[in-house]
């Protein structure tokens, strides 16, 4: 078929690969324009434009698909059906009336639950023991339309979210592979959404991984992996961003405010007082620092009383 893709990080290269693995045409790659990167903010392309380029496809980076000349140019491509996976603009009606068959839209989570753009995050921060990735056809809405396949992946309760994210598109890219010919023969009927069910995520900001201390240990636990890569859950010490990287829950019967470290784990590990339990800090990183076991920190501190502070003013 003749594909138009839309797609910009790591993890929608699956897709692109798949599709390409399996023979169809495509017609365009649409990707976000080359942004500054790394400490020395260097123009990076993102990795599909990389992807695409290696097999000798068109790739465009328009700043918006809200241009009548980029609507123009991705209506003369002539594609039969489109697909997105992560790329990173609300597709308009005019661009969505395009393609004939529409758009096929790779979502990570078993929709109508965790719409929006964190739902990777979203599941881990509620516990879910199971999730899974949706193909859907777009509509004006957010991840609103019809359902045409969807598959279901167990959420162990060490998963973080950039292994998982890319976990799920891998198993969406080949669902989509296998789902595209069959929609186009009609042979799949597109199922609406029970919307009454759905649940909404939101786009996370550098201070959503900010630790409040009064939180259950289990929240924050889960924070450490539904915030990884980013933002991190993090707090402060001595004025210093402390990031958390690995963390776990342990009893405690000790009496102390929230943020204080109240003694050892077994292995050496700081054990801090949250708001129920207590969070023994697994593994951390200093500001400027390379990640290092809690007992190393610990060991480098040289004092008796730690208090963190997360609602340090300025940082």
């Amino acid at each position: 078929m003749r594909v138009l893709f839309l797609g910009s990080p790591s993890f929608a290269v699956h897709a692109l690969e798949a599709l390409v693995a399996a023979g169809h045409e495509i017609v365009g790659v649409v990707t976000q324009p080359d942004r500054p990167a790394g400490r020395d903010r260097r123009l990076t392309p993102p990795p599909v434009k990389v992807a695409a380029l290696a097999h000798g496809l068109p790739v465009l980076q328009p700043e918006t698909l809200r241009d009548p000349q980029v609507v123009a140019t991705l209506t003369a491509l002539q594609p039969e059906v489109g697909v997105v996976a992560a790329y990173g603009e609300i597709l308009r009606r005019a661009v969505l009336a395009i393609p004939p068959l529409g758009y096929l839209n790779i979502h990570p989570s078993l929709l109508p639950l965790y719409r929006g753009p964190t739902p990777v995050a979203g599941a881990i921060l509620a516990g879910e023991t199971v999730t899974g990735v949706t193909i859907m056809l777009l509509d004006p809405g957010m991840d609103s339309g019809p359902i045409l396949a969807q598959a279901v992946v167990d959420l162990p309760p060490t998963a973080r979210a950039g292994p998982l994210t890319d976990q799920l598109f891998q198993i969406g890219a080949e669902l989509l592979v296998q789902t595209l010919p069959r929609y186009a023969r009609g042979e799949i009927e597109p199922r609406p959404q029970d919307h009454s069910q759905a649940t909404v995520t939101k786009m996370l900001k550098k201070e959503d991984g900010r630790i409040d201390w009064s939180l259950p240990a289990l929240v924050i636990e889960r924070m450490t992996r539904a915030y990884d890569p980013w933002p991190g859950a993090y707090t402060f010490w001595r004025g210093q961003p402390l990031r958390i990287i690995t963390a776990a829950v342990g009893a405690t019967t000790a009496i102390a405010a929230p943020g204080t470290v109240i003694g050892r784990s077994a292995g050496g590990n700081p054990l801090v007082q949250t708001g129920n339990d207590a969070l023994e800090l697994v593994e951390v990183q200093p500001a400027s620092r390379r990640p290092m076991s809690g007992a190393a920190w610990l060991a480098g501190i040289h004092t008796s009383a730690i208090q963190f502070d997360e609602m340090a003013r300025g940082q």
